[in-house]
This record gives structure tokens, C-alpha cells and sequence, in this order.
């Protein structure tokens, strides 16, 4: 079985940077064992898998993987899907149906794309545990019940510096530890850790700006801002709030377009 693939850089306006994704439509869904076997095998943070919506609701259907599990939410290869469909197909918006996220769209914009997720809320609370594994004490520690975590620093190069006991962190489950503060560049800088899904540190995760497009819009007073995340790779992108949705701007670049030969 010969199946479409693009290796695709999102949140990147040039190659080798942002964080790549791949991306792979379908006729109709494979079996989760294999979808999770090709997602390992393309060992990327996610592999996104997209078959055409006969319900209605949406254009496609979309899941992602990791190398060792689904996700709930992914939002880097959410806009690599919607690069790869409307630079394929044409069109100036794509929606996808998730299982857990709703739907979510892509859309085109001068800076690129745009992606609407649902806002992440946080809540101010204490992960003694969690703050002590992060090389580093947080100011505050913001926190959502289905596994986002804010940590805020009072610099930038608190941010940067941080060398997380990945090992201890990956036992506290899959949760995302977003560490976060006002960056030099942009206004905001973040890394984002994920040892517990199969990512140690993540280059540039959009639903964990979801939750960052919450707590910074109302500590900045205003909706929107711009950050970097600042991982080895780096990704940039302009994040405003919406109501109850967190829109996230940046571009796409293609790496690879072929073929995955499956046995």
C-alpha cells in the first residue's frame, strides 16, 4: 500500500525550523495499531492523519500521533494539515472534526496561516513536584485539569537556561510543562516539555499557546501578542484571543512530498 506523505515545518517561514510534522490523507482509516506503528516510524513530535468528513460537521477528520500515543490536541500539525490541503486542493479555509478538540480550522492569512483552538483556561495553583524537576523555581504555577501546566519565570534567561530532570518528569504522566516569561524579542518566550508523551522538549507546540494566549492576554491587558518559542529549532508565531478561542498566526514550509510504502 502506497500512502501520500509531506514532511511539513510549521510555525517556520523557512526550512529547519518550527516543528515538523508529517502529514498523510487517507482513503479511510487504518487500523489505530498501524497508524501509531507509522507515527513511531516517522518519529516525529506528531504525525497527523486527515480522511475526508462524510458527517457534515467538517471537511476532514483528523487525529494525531506521537511516536508512543494519540493526542488529545496538537496544533503544529493541525496547520501543517491545513497547508498541505490548501496548497493541494486550493481554497481559502480548511475545518477539520477532531474526537476530543472539537472542530478546529485553518485558514489563510497575509502572515501565513491561521489556527483557531479552543482557549485553554488555567487556574493559579502549586505542582510542588513538577516546579522542583524544572532546574529552576517558578514564580506562580498556573494549571489546567486535563494536563497543562504554566510556569512562570521572572526572565527570559531563566527560561532558556532551564535543564529539566526530563526522567523525573516523564513518571508525572503525559502533562505539558509550559515554562514561560516576557521575552526581549517578542513579548512573550516559552519552552515546553513533554517527556511523558514521548517528546523531552517540544520546538514549537501550538495547543500549548492555547493555554498561553489565556494566562498572557489577561496579564498583558490586551489580545494579542507575539512569542517565540525557544527551543533548538525555534518557532514564531502572533497569538490573539477571540472569545473562547485562541487564534495562532504563522507560517508553513514544505520539506518533503512523496511516498509511504506501506507493507
Amino acid at each position: 500500500m502506497k500512502l501520500p506523505y509531506w514532511h511539513i515545518d510549521a510555525f517556520a517561514d523557512r526550512p529547519f525550523n518550527g516543528n515538523q510534522a508529517a502529514v498523510m490523507p487517507l482513503d479511510s482509516w487504518l487500523e489505530d495499531e498501524v497508524l501509531l506503528a507509522i507515527a513511531e516510524e516517522n518519529n516525529f513530535a506528531e504525525t497527523a492523519f486527515v480522511v475526508r468528513d462524510d458527517s457534515g460537521e467538517a471537511d476532514w477528520e483528523l487525529r494525531w500521533f506521537t511516536p508512543t500515543e494519540e493526542v488529545r490536541l496538537c496544533g503544529h500539525a493541525t496547520l501543517a494539515s491545513g497547508h498541505v490541503l490548501l496548497t493541494r486542493d486550493g481554497g481559502d479555509r480548511v475545518t477539520f472534526r477532531t474526537r476530543e478538540a472539537g472542530i478546529l480550522e485553518v485558514a489563510r492569512a497575509d502572515d501565513g496561516y491561521e489556527l483557531a483552538l479552543p482557549l485553554i483556561r488555567t487556574e493559579a495553583g502549586e505542582w510542588a513536584q513538577a516546579s522542583a524537576l524544572l532546574g529552576s523555581r517558578p514564580q506562580e504555577v498556573w494549571l489546567s485539569p486535563d494536563g497543562y501546566g504554566i510556569y512562570l519565570f521572572e526572565r527570559e534567561g531563566e527560561v532558556r537556561a532551564l535543564d529539566p530532570d526530563l526522567r523525573g518528569l516523564r513518571a508525572l504522566g503525559n502533562d505539558q510543562f509550559i515554562c514561560t516569561a516576557r521575552g526581549s524579542d517578542t513579548d512573550v518566550v516559552s519552552r515546553v516539555f513533554v517527556p511523558g508523551g514521548g517528546v523531552d522538549e517540544d520546538s514549537f507546540t501550538g495547543s500549548a499557546h492555547a493555554a498561553l494566549t489565556y494566562f498572557w492576554t489577561m496579564r498583558l491587558g490586551r489580545d494579542s501578542f507575539t512569542a517565540f518559542q525557544a527551543s533548538q529549532r525555534g518557532g514564531f508565531a502572533t497569538c490573539r484571543r477571540e472569545g473562547e478561542k485562541a487564534i495562532l498566526t504563522g507560517p508553513c514550509v514544505t520539506v518533503v512530498e512523496g511516498t509511504f510504502v506501506l507493507p
